[in-house]
């Protein structure tokens, strides 16, 4: 009996050792934080880029929060920051406002650094993108190029009138619950933090996200020549950063970042330089994703005229200031580390590439990576996921029905909604669009279930784009050569972009110019795009010398809506 109260009070100690460990365990962030508030005094927060050797013995240190925000948050807060279950498959999306912590508002240091000077020095009003005359380029005949597209009339191209079942939103800003509050929106261009509201809220007052969302229509994610895309592009590397979270789902790490004007956008860090190639033995869906190629991708997306890619913008990144000590995710702030060179490194939590040995590395806390705006909130504008039927096995030795079946095509003609309206068309246009990247990996697609089936396609996820500027993947145009269907506007443009007077190298090196990391692409991927636009040109001469013009190229121009409501397609 002696013994077995002595073993039943030796295992009470045990349970008492191990609740003790635990809760130092779980209060040591705590800790660490109030001792990092202590010794800094003055709550600067670290400045990595001034002071390495300084930022090395307390890298692991929080800056001061105020008393609002002292401590990590509830398991509450960090459930809301965590759940994205109820997004598909891309990349690209948001969560709802309501889920946004009124806590994320403090003051990160403005980290932006020094912009590449290689293309010349940049005035910090100049538009991202517009009007080319406001560009900055390295001639006169280039300024002119891309505003002499813009001119062009099959720019110029007038939408059917839109009705309420042709806008995603009414302009009304009560559809967001978060804005009801908050009728003065923060711009992010003073240092107040408080805001008296106003009286009257008009469209124009909405901050430059909204104004994108209520945009949005039947045919186009924005118009041609919005100021509101400026405007917006402007932000998404202006405003400030309040809080991040990773991105859950996907192969590789990417973080959601919430701007202080409540927008939020989609970072993807860079991974590799601009001059590293794909190596030849990689498979397509092992690959890197790229930020560059998500940011000249929504650049040539705009030249093709499709309008279907989110803005995205460049961004220098302090990882310390903008990411370490505005994320509440405990899992991403645990994965930083100082690296033997000493730069401050993080690595997250994705399926692959999240580890020590794929490090994301700053210089010493500087890194790079876009940042794509975020499409309306899924609980307010539902998108639908389609399967691509051009899509690859992704797997190492299997083939794809259509890499087997020359007359694939044929059977996708008869399937809904590749039977009727403009669907099989916006494919070959994402076919050929993929094409001038080089992306192989379009294995789904989304539209807006608001517009039924008689909509776009929205081109997200290009970061497997401008891997290989040595090599053109004709598997990539076999939707392409075996349905031989195209727009007509889509062909009338691609050979007015093969012509010497606009070349559609030329065109993206001028507009990329406009991002503040430029350049984006070395020039041996612009002069890849002419090389497989040529090659597109060919096939559709193909196509057109066997089955005849009028079979190949179908009318969407002289005042014809068939392609969006129109009957059977051929």
């Amino acid at each position: 009996m002696i013994l077995f109260r002595k073993f039943r009070f030796l295992i009470l100690m045990v349970f008492l050792v191990a609740c003790t460990l635990h809760i130092m365990i779980d209060l040591l962030p705590k800790l660490e934080k109030r001792a990092s508030g202590a010794d800094s005094g003055d709550g600067a927060g670290c400045q990595c880029a001034q002071h390495p050797d300084s930022d090395v013995q307390g890298w692991g240190k929080q800056r001061a929060r105020s008393p609002g925000e002292a401590g990590w948050p509830n398991k509450h807060t960090l459930r809301i920051l965590q759940d994205f279950s109820n997004e598909p498959s891309s990349n690209i999306t948001s969560h709802s406002l309501e889920k946004i912590t009124a806590a994320a508002g403090n003051k990160a240091g403005d980290s932006y650094g020094k912009t590449r000077q290689s293309a010349g020095n940049q005035r910090d009003d100049k538009p991202l993108i517009g009007n080319a005359s406001g560009a900055r380029t390295a001639s006169a005949q280039a300024v002119s190029r891309l505003s002499a597209l813009f001119q062009h009339h099959l720019y110029k191209v007038d939408l059917p009138p839109l009705t309420d079942d042709d806008t995603l939103f009414k302009t009304d800003i009560r559809f967001y619950p978060r804005a009801t509050g908050n009728q003065a929106w923060h711009d992010g261009n003073d240092e107040e933090d408080e805001f008296s509201p106003t009286s009257e809220v008009t469209a124009e007052s909405y901050p430059n996200w909204l104004q994108f969302h209520i945009g949005v229509n039947r045919y186009e994610l924005y118009p041609r020549h919005s100021p509101v895309l400026d405007a917006l592009l402007k932000d998404l590397v202006t405003q400030r950063i309040t809080s991040v979270a990773m991105k859950s789902g996907g192969t590789q790490l990417k973080l959601i970042m919430t701007f202080q004007n409540y927008g939020q956008a989609l970072f993807k860090p860079m991974k590799q330089t601009r001059e590293q190639e794909t190596p030849p033995d990689f498979f397509y869906f092992s690959d890197f994703e790229r930020h560059n190629a998500e940011i000249a991708a929504f650049h040539l997306d705009r030249i093709l005229d499709f309008r279907r890619v989110p803005p995205v913008a460049g961004r220098l990144v302090n990882m310390t200031s903008e990411i370490r000590d505005a994320t509440r995710d405990k899992k991403l702030w645990r994965t930083f580390f100082i690296s033997p060179a000493n730069n401050i490194c993080f690595y997250g939590e994705c399926s692959y590439y999240c580890s020590t040995e794929h490090a994301l590395c700053g210089k010493p806390d500087q890194i790079e990576g876009s940042l794509a705006a975020f499409l309306p909130d899924l609980n307010l504008a539902k998108r639908k996921t389609w399967r691509n039927p051009w899509r690859r096995s992704y797997h190492k030795r299997k083939k794809a029905e259509w890499e087997v079946d020359p007359d694939y095509c044929d059977e996708v003609k008869q399937t809904p909604p590749y039977d009727r309206g403009s669907r099989l068309l916006d494919v070959m246009d994402m076919t050929i669009f993929d094409f001038l990247m080089g992306n192989m990996d379009r294995h789904h697609y989304e539209t807006f279930e608001k517009f039924g089936n008689d909509t776009f396609i929205i081109h997200l996820d290009n970061g497997r784009g401008f891997g290989k500027h040595s090599h053109d993947e004709l598997s990539i145009l076999v939707p392409l050569s075996q349905c031989c269907r195209v727009k007509k506007s889509t062909y009338l443009r691609l050979q007015l972009l093969a012509k010497e007077e606009y070349q559609l190298s030329f065109l993206m090196e001028e507009s990329l110019l406009r991002d503040r990391l430029t350049p984006v692409l070395i020039q041996p991927h612009l002069q890849a795009m002419d090389r497989r636009l040529r090659f597109v040109l060919q096939v559709i001469a193909g196509c057109i010398e066997k089955e005849g013009y009028v079979n190949v190229v179908e009318e969407d121009l002289v005042g014809d809506t068939a392609t969006h409501r129109g009957p059977a397609q051929r």
